[in-house]
């Protein structure tokens, strides 16, 4: 069975929730040899655009000022499944539970004081929801003191897998042992795949289609 379409997040709308719900990315760019460097970074997402902060002077600015074509990349690691699932005696059929985002495009480094304003406030109120500081003003010298990257996406892939390609009766029986072995994700891993924990069982709330 082909998956890729299965698993393809057609949502623009679900891509932009898990952006904004997840804390670390990774950053792609090209080193003076060809070679990638990834970077995990906090970053937001706003106005169809990724920013994140950095010191004035470091390898990745280096590279972007070179060669701006960079990746991005932000995932969710939702449940392990142990291969005993399906079989006590096939390590093969050991499987992961995920969602996953990936961005190719073009970065830049900010230098309007407002947007880079905006990027700063922006990584607060998604960081430092309980607020309790001050927001960053436009003439302030903080400012000078950060480089703000903004990337902005040619293409944006998102992929989810969360039993969307088994059977009806296979899904609740993944949901079942998933809810009996008990890890520390397994009720927002269930909570994400449309079920519901009840004092009776298991139950479907929904079936989720991204």
């Amino acid at each position: 069975m082909q998956l890729t379409g299965v698993l393809q997040i057609r949502s623009y709308e679900k891509i932009k929730e898990f952006l904004n719900e997840e804390h670390v990315g990774r950053v792609s760019s090209i080193d003076p040899n060809g070679f990638p460097q990834i970077i995990p970074m906090n970053f937001v997402f706003l106005n169809d655009a990724v920013y994140m902060h950095s010191h004035v002077k470091g390898e990745k600015l280096d590279n972007i000022s070179r060669n701006n074509k960079v990746g991005f990349e932000a995932d969710r690691e939702l449940e392990f499944l142990p291969s005993y699932f399906e079989d006590p005696h096939n390590a093969s059929l050991a499987d992961t539970l995920y969602i996953s985002v990936v961005i190719k495009g073009m970065g830049f480094f900010v230098s309007d004081r407002e947007e880079k304003t905006l990027a700063l406030n922006g990584l607060m109120e998604k960081y430092q929801p309980e607020g309790q500081y001050d927001p960053i003003q436009s003439n302030m010298r903080v400012l000078d003191a950060v480089s703000v990257i903004k990337i902005i996406p040619q293409t944006i892939h998102g992929k989810y897998k969360i039993g969307q390609h088994m059977r009806p009766d296979d899904r609740i029986d993944l949901a079942q042992k998933i809810l009996e072995r008990n890890s520390a994700s397994a009720i927002q891993t269930l909570k994400i795949m449309g079920f519901e924990v009840t004092p009776m069982g298991l139950k479907m709330t929904d079936e989720p289609v991204w």
